[in-house]
């Protein structure tokens, strides 16, 4: 609380302190009267400032050099008395001002700063500073009279100088501060507004310092970045406000044409003054262009988010104020703008969509047809170079670029029109985006990736839902970019263009360009996915609401259209393989870019040869054009909702017939566009998609398969259905499958691999809607009778008559003595189809399920098959075998005459075919024991064994030489096919123990550390299964290899074992033996059960 309220009081304590300060100008002096002044009050110090005042600007006064550290005392004991005061006279703040401007100035004329310390050019700005805010009322106008603009240029130049030269941050920052309230624009609100004459009279006198003010200020923007980021948004905010204020449109709009003339005594202070009439703002104009086009390039790149933001503001500011007299820099100012609104800071992001926000509502660019000129020629100009640039740019230029010509279409707005109605306008932006979004086609895992067999086939019909994937485009690679934000701008681009635009002059323009050349055909077609979504407003950013939306008859109208073009035969059915598997012989292949029209139209070729001439780039296009135009019928979906509905008829059969493609990109891509129109229709899966539209997708199956030749991809789409559908479609397809293999039958001999296809999806899908859970059951139902040889079991006398009776009739069986009559079928049921057992006691045998007829049937071509000269066919007619099989597993009484049929056809292709044959060969073999057990014993170990314990043996010393390649190679994979499979084989069928040993004979030498690891696990597997079903003589062939223990006889009289392993040294079997006697010995100790 102060001491002295009274001026009497104070003037008191202070006279004694002033008077000793004013004969001796020392520190000491004014450090006395700083601490007097710290007690009197603000009122009572008002009515002694200039009393307190004097002796400190006498101390300012005194010829001579003086120490900067007594000047900067006293500089700042007169800022701390101007703080708690007002300056109410004008020649006391005219004179203050020109003492502390004194301070800074240098000795001569050199227009330089003194070399002062920091310290005291920092307090004298800061004295300055807080002069400007003590003024009172009007007495800050008396410095802004003409009498003063000398005075008022020494300072700006002195404060210019600082904020330019000096290499202390705060000084910069301090000086341009100041300068700032030195032109009115303070931040803070403590000054009053000025007058419209008043502001009229001080920007006539600023306009005799914009020239220095706006150059230095240039400077000091596109300084040294280390300068720091304060001070080059103080530099931006000064400039900008300094430029507004004297180039605003209002002042400039009251200039009269000619000088006023000042009185004589003021003749040479007119000569300072600037008239800003016409010709000046216009020269004036052009100078400031060429300074904010060089500031804003710079700051609009700054690495930190407040200068970028302070760039937005500059925008903002002269737009607003100097909409007229700057309309030659507005293309600068709205590149920059438009340049930010999607800078990576989200406060630049969501401070420029609002100033470009305001200009649209504020119809700047709308009402002002010069700047919509502007705009369109600026967007001419950019689309021009589009493609320099992004060939290059780096992708933060890249970006910055984009986003500068998507902010020229969003300020566009409705006045698009201007630009897509003309036809150099139209055609320049148009090829820019063909050649900007020209894809990379050079990655070869595109083509090389398939997708293998039935992918879906065993999986739920739930978790196939889950996997659809709606909305997700596939990630695509260009030419000229990889950044993902470079092709979300591509595509806001394309959105805004259908928002705003004509959609049919814009569908129109893109299909002509998709249709002329393949190079645009991706592009185009990117193009037009985008542009359909943007005006229907899907996803699409933009700052003013359109007029006239188009109609959901527009966009269908356009779609129809699209959709039409999209699968057109020459655009959908693109090589995309060079595996002539696909191509059937009769068809016409398509080469890039040629047409493929019904009965083989000009520009399509035949095949002759199963090397098609096409290049690796071009299968890549056309997997990608592909895709898009799928992705383009998902996006179409979105559109257009449950109207789309009325579409399926046309789109759903060729996206179906994608999704069973064998190139995985594709397929991934049309289960996705099943996806997004399950969403969009609104059905709740893909399944109830299928199966409310089965009815015309079944009769274009079936149509198309009558002309396979013309139409090879209907079991394409038959596969996609019963993937992704229940067993409820069956009764649905039942008939085509009848027309398939009455068709095979027919043409065997050439379209054989075509319906093998279709039959395999048939087989698979039944194998999953009925051949699991029945299955599972008669599988667990095989164990007990190779079990019960173990465990002790009470056998009733029935027991053992069935078991015999059973046992002759399928050795009858076995040996080819089939029953003849149906009857004597009945009677002569295998052991495994116990509920057709059942109806046989009632009276004749129960009619096959009609899934189990068409698997029966199915079998019956593929045993006439397995002998066909083809591999592909042969390796395609085991897979369906194999399938078969699994669906007639409950129906042991078909299924095993079928396989005692199939038994000679697939000797061969077990013993004597193509390694990749044999390797297929050998699954079915496991599946058929499995199924049928001991009934193909005696023909496997007659025919089969003694080739596979052979090839077994002759292949052991080539893979215990061979490195870590061989497992690459066929001959290991059909190694360890066999091994892993021979156990469960020989426990399957039961087998007896002379084949036993065979086994274990040609098993041992894989137990070798010399062999490959997998061999290794392999064959332990072999002897795991041997153990369970003879663990003595397996226990003697591994101690005859190897035995750890010496066996002591329990009695004298009794001659001591000897085994041929005892006492041997370590060897290659040593750790394998090992491992095995000791699960042997576990396993008897803890009743270990079977090995699966």
């Amino acid at each position: 609380m102060a001491v002295f309220d009274t001026p009497q009081e104070a003037f008191g304590a202070l006279r004694p302190v002033c008077v000793q300060l004013t004969r001796a100008q020392t520190l000491e002096n004014v450090a006395r009267l700083r601490a007097r002044l710290a007690g009197v009050s603000a009122p009572a110090l008002q009515d002694l400032q200039e009393y307190v005042l004097f002796p400190l600007r006498f101390a300012l006064k005194v010829p001579g050099p003086k120490q900067e550290r007594l000047v900067q005392s006293v500089v700042q004991c007169i800022s701390s008395v101007l703080a708690a005061t007002r300056v109410k006279k004008q020649e006391l703040l005219q004179e203050l001002f020109s003492e502390l401007c004194t301070c800074l100035s240098p000795p001569s004329s050199s227009g330089k700063p003194a070399w002062l310390s920091e310290e005291l050019k920092l307090a004298v700005i800061q004295a300055l500073h807080t002069l400007m805010h003590s003024a009172y009322g009007d007495v800050i106008l008396s410095l802004y009279q003409p009498s003063t603009l000398p005075l008022l240029g020494f300072a700006v130049s002195l404060l210019l100088g600082l904020a330019e030269q000096e290499k202390a941050k705060q000084i910069k920052i301090s000086a341009l501060k100041c300068l700032q309230v030195l032109v009115l624009q303070c931040d803070c609100q403590e000054h009053r507004h000025l007058r419209e004459d008043e502001a009229q009279q001080c920007g006539d006198l600023f306009a005799s310092f914009l020239p220095g003010i706006s150059i230095t200020l240039s400077r000091v923007i596109t300084g040294d970045i280390k300068q720091g980021h304060k001070t080059t948004v103080s530099a931006i905010r000064l400039f900008y406000l300094t430029v507004g204020f004297v180039m605003a449109d209002a002042q400039l709009a009251r200039i009269p044409k000619k000088k006023e003339k000042l009185p004589v005594e003021q003749s040479r202070i007119s000569e300072l003054m600037v008239h800003r009439g016409p010709d000046w703002s216009k020269s004036t104009a052009e100078k400031l262009s060429l300074l904010l086009h060089k500031i804003v390039e710079f700051s609009s790149g700054h690495p930190h988010w407040k200068v970028r933001l302070e760039v937005v503001e500059l925008v903002h500011h002269l737009l607003r104020s100097c909409g007229q007299a700057l309309v030659a820099s507005f293309s600068h100012l709205l590149k920059a703008a438009v340049g930010l609104v999607n800078d990576e800071s989200s406060e630049v992001q969501s401070r420029c969509k609002e100033v470009l926000q305001g200009i649209a509502e504020q119809r700047i660019v709308a009402q002002n047809r010069a700047l919509a000129d502007v705009l369109s020629e600026n967007l001419h100009c950019l689309a021009t170079a589009l493609p320099r640039l992004m060939n290059s740019q780096d992708d933060a230029g890249k970006v910055s670029t984009l986003s500068v010509l998507l902010g020229y279409l969003k300020l566009l707005g409705p006045k698009i029109n201007l630009v897509l109605n003309s036809v150099s306008h139209l055609q320049r932006l148009s090829k820019a985006l063909m050649q900007v979004l020209e894809l990379d086609v050079a990655d070869v895992k595109v083509v090389e990736d398939r997708r293998w067999g039935c992918q879906g086939a065993c999986q739920p019909s739930g978790s196939l839902q889950r996997g659809l994937q709606k909305g997700r485009a596939q990630k695509k690679y260009f030419r000229f970019f990889t950044e993902e934000r470079v092709f979300q701008l591509l595509q806001q681009i394309c959105r805004v263009l259908g928002y705003y635009g004509n959609l049919y002059l814009l569908v129109d323009h893109f299909m002509g360009l998709y249709g002329e050349s393949g190079a645009y055909r991706k592009q185009a077609a990117m193009v037009l996915n985008e542009l359909v979504a943007g005006a229907a407003g899907v996803g699409v950013d933009v700052l003013q609401e359109r007029e006239v939306p188009p109609t959901v008859d527009d966009l269908r109208g356009s779609i129809v259209s699209i959709l039409d073009e999209y699968t057109d035969q020459a655009n959908w059915y693109l090589i995309t393989s060079i595996d002539t598997e696909d191509i059937p012989q009769e068809q016409p292949v398509l080469c890039p870019g040629l047409a493929a029209r019904p009965g083989g139209a000009c520009g399509s070729v035949l095949l002759p040869s199963p090397e098609p001439h096409v290049t690796t780039r071009a299968l890549n296009s056309n997997i990608w054009q592909i895709c898009i135009q799928l992705e383009g019928v998902g996006c179409f979906a979105a559109v257009l909702g449950k109207e789309f509905r009325l579409l399926l008829l046309s789109a759903l059969y060729p996206v179906l017939e994608k999704a069973g493609d064998k190139t995985l990109l594709i397929s991934e891509t049309a289960l996705g566009t099943l996806g997004d129109i399950c969403e969009a229709c609104s059905y709740d899966s893909l399944q109830c998609l299928i199966n409310e539209n089965s009815d015309y997708l079944v009769n274009g199956i079936s149509l198309n398969l009558r002309q396979l030749a013309h139409q090879p991809r209907a079991a394409q789409v038959l596969d996609t259905m019963l993937r992704h559908s229940d067993a409820s479609l069956l009764p649905l397809v039942e008939d085509v499958i009848q027309d398939v293999l009455s068709a095979l039958d027919q043409s065997h001999s050439t379209q054989a691999s075509t319906f093998l296809r279709v039959l395999h999806s048939v087989m698979a899908a039944l194998a999953q809607w009925f051949g699991s859970s029945r299955g599972g059951e008669e599988q667990t139902g095989e164990r007990p009778r190779g079990a019960s040889s173990q465990g002790q079991q009470v056998v009733t006398r029935q027991e053992v008559e069935q078991f015999f009776r059973d046992y002759v009739r399928q050795k009858q069986i076995a040996e080819g003595n089939l029953p003849d009559a149906g009857a004597e079928e009945a009677d002569e049921v295998p052991p495994p189809a116990k509920p057709e057992q059942t109806h046989s006691e009632t009276g004749g045998e129960a009619p096959l399920p009609s899934h189990a007829q068409l698997a029966k049937e199915v079998m019956e071509r593929c045993i006439h098959l397995l002998s066909d000269g083809r591999l592909r066919v042969r390796l395609k007619v085991l897979d369906v075998l194999e399938l078969c099989v699994t669906v007639l597993h409950p129906h042991g009484n078909h299924l095993l005459p079928l396989a005692h049929r199939a038994w000679p056809a697939l000797v061969p292709r077990l013993t004597s075919d193509d390694p990749l044959a044999v390797l297929r060969a050998f699954k079915v073999l496991c599946t058929l024991a499995r199924r049928c057990g001991d009934f193909l014993r005696q023909r496997f170990c007659r025919d089969v064994l003694p080739q596979l314990t052979r090839s077994l043996l002759s292949q052991a010393p080539a893979s215990a030489r061979a490195g870590p390649v061989y497992s690459h190679t066929l001959a290991f994979k059909l190694q360890l096919a066999v091994l892993q499979g021979l156990g469960s084989l020989c426990e399957e069928l039961d087998m007896g123990e002379s084949d036993l040993n065979k086994v274990a004979d040609a098993c041992l030498i894989y137990l070798s550390a010399k062999q490959p690891v997998k061999l290794q696990e392999a064959a332990q597997s072999v002897f795991l299964h041997l153990m369970h079903m003879d663990p003595d003589s397996t226990w003697l062939l591994l101690t005859e290899v190897c035995c750890p223990h010496q066996y002591e006889p329990p009695h004298a009289s009794l001659r001591p074992v000897k085994l041929r392993g005892m006492g041997t040294q370590r060897n290659e079997f040593t750790d394998n033996v090992l491992l095995l006697l000791e699960r042997l010995q576990r396993r008897e100790g803890e009743g270990e059960p079977s090995p699966p």
